[in-house]
């Protein structure tokens, strides 16, 4: 059975920025019809959390004297959710009130002796009906806090709710409220923020998802849903990447990778002008992110340990101090792009681009739009792979520009891979997927290993050069900075060495897709 679903987006709003909402126009003109309230969620799971292990929620709201239970699924993409409400006589759940085709896999009669309350929301809420000729949106704000026990987090956040209308005048509306407040795109939900609360994970680092995609999903809702997967990825990393966990910001580069990949298999589907700014667009954040992270590898994966072997040598002291400085320096341009207008712009323009634009006319591409996914994955797959096999029989005599191609196009194709996962099923393909995978990702490593130790050389130079430049005696800085153009060097033979084996065990493997 089917669940109702609602579609709608969601908003976090700076606390500080709150009483800007006063200046939106939408919001003055329905400031008549505004209605607030307190409400009292109260979330319940089992102790090993089932619900949240099966992609659902159940909560039980109170508003004045009113209890309203809510079940809630996951399914759907990131602006629609599965819904079923009931009201209640009481706080306690009801689950004969509830549509149990969600809870039936879990067991409904030992899952109804086993729910406990987990955490809960407190909120003032206040409503307002935004109406126009073409749309009703129900737009809500909500003020107040999670509470996870030991641990609060603060909530202000907004949701659009499209009533009537298109999905278009939904992100319209959103963009409004957004660029009034300094809002930003929301990608999760406040069941899933208090999860997060309850196991302390509440900046942890987000990684890719698997998506869940049909073999006879038309080739355009698949881009759909591995689009808004890759962009989940993205903003979910902000907290961790504000937090200064490098690998927020590795993860938010990953998310960005993985969405221009998407981008380019679907080429045959997606505006050519609309691409052109969105690539734009994550390429800035991308180059805005990509020192912090350069910098963190060569100072963990080749400073360090030379740093501790040489320790007496003071140069070494002194060029590892600079290069963490230099990395401190990219990590501050990093923070400074993710909490710059210019993401919240990218993120709710790549949000709607992705919902409701970003395809081609009909002329050019309906058929290919609606093509079983199964047939253009597998033709994507076909043509990554039999580039790679192509290429790969050159490895060693490639230079460092042709080399980085290479790693591209391996990367591409795992992408394509793990998008797939769903795509071609059985027990079979799935063994031998994960063989090809394997290889691939061993294959991979190799090429990023090489492409790591020509960025660190440029780094070492450039560092060196300065030095020269700046200091009146720079001999000993010089001396360490040339211990580590050495041991990069005596790594690359043996990489290069490796790279070819990992070519050699990959191109072996036959196509799981046929």
């Amino acid at each position: 059975m089917s669940s109702p679903k609602e579609i709608e987006i969601k908003l976090q709003l700076p606390s500080a920025n709150f009483a800007r909402l006063r200046r939106v126009p939408l919001l003055r003109r329905a400031t008549r019809s505004k209605r607030s309230e307190n409400q009292v969620s109260v979330y319940f799971d089992t102790k090993r959390l089932k619900l949240k292990g099966s992609g659902l929620t159940l909560r039980v709201r109170r508003t004045g004297n009113r209890y309203i239970q809510t079940i809630k699924s996951d399914e759907g993409g990131l602006f629609e959710r599965g819904e079923w409400e009931a009201a209640l006589d009481d706080s306690r759940p009801d689950l004969k009130r509830a549509d149990t085709s969600a809870l039936e896999p879990l067991g409904i009669k030992k899952l109804r002796k086993q729910l406990r309350p987990v955490f809960e929301t407190r909120v003032q809420r206040t409503s307002y009906p935004l109406t126009r000729k073409d749309c009703d949106i129900a737009l809500t704000i909500d003020r107040g806090e999670i509470d996870a026990g030991d641990r609060t987090l603060p909530l202000c956040e907004a949701e659009l709710e499209l009533k009537r209308g298109n999905r278009a005048c939904l992100f319209e509306f959103a963009r409004t409220i957004a660029r009034a407040t300094s809002g930003e795109l929301a990608v999760k939900s406040k069941s899933q923020r208090g999860y997060e609360l309850l196991a302390r994970e509440d900046a942890a680092v987000a990684r890719g998802e698997a998506v869940d995609i049909a073999p006879d999903m038309p080739a355009s809702a698949a881009f759909r849903s591995i689009g808004f997967a890759c962009l989940k990825q993205i903003v979910a990393n902000k907290p961790a990447v504000l937090a200064g966990d490098p690998e927020g910001i590795h993860q938010m580069r990953v998310g960005l990778r993985r969405l221009r990949a998407a981008i380019s298999l679907f080429s045959d589907i997606v505006a050519e002008a609309e691409v052109r700014d969105i690539n734009r667009e994550l390429k800035w954040l991308t180059r805005e992110l990509g020192p912090a992270r350069e910098f963190d590898v060569f100072l963990t994966r080749v400073v360090a340990p030379l740093e501790k072997s040489h320790a007496r040598l003071t140069g070494m002291r002194s060029l590892s101090n600079d290069l963490a400085d230099r990395r401190d320096a990219a990590v501050a341009r990093a923070l400074t792009a993710v909490c710059s207008r210019r993401f919240r712009d990218l993120t709710l323009n790549l949000a709607a681009w992705l919902d409701v634009g970003g395809r081609r006319g009909p002329r050019l591409s309906r058929q290919r739009r609606e093509q079983p996914i199964e047939t253009l994955a597998r033709a994507q797959l076909t043509r990554g792979w039999k580039k790679i096999r192509k290429r790969g029989r050159l490895l060693a005599k490639l230079d460092a520009r042709a080399r980085h191609k290479l790693r591209i196009q391996a990367k591409k194709l795992r992408y394509a891979a793990e998008f797939y996962k769903t795509v071609f099923p059985g027990k079979k393909k799935e063994r031998r997927r994960e063989t090809f995978l394997s290889a691939l990702k061993d294959m991979q490593d190799c090429f990023g290993d090489l492409n790591d130790v020509t960025v660190h050389e440029k780094l070492t130079t450039g560092i060196a050069k300065a030095s020269i430049e700046r200091s009146a005696r720079p001999s000993r800085r010089v001396f360490a900075a040339g211990l580590l153009t050495g041991h990069e060097e005596a790594r690359f033979k043996p990489l290069l060495a490796a790279a070819e084996h990992a070519y050699r065990d990959f191109r072996k493997l036959k196509p799981y897709w046929h």
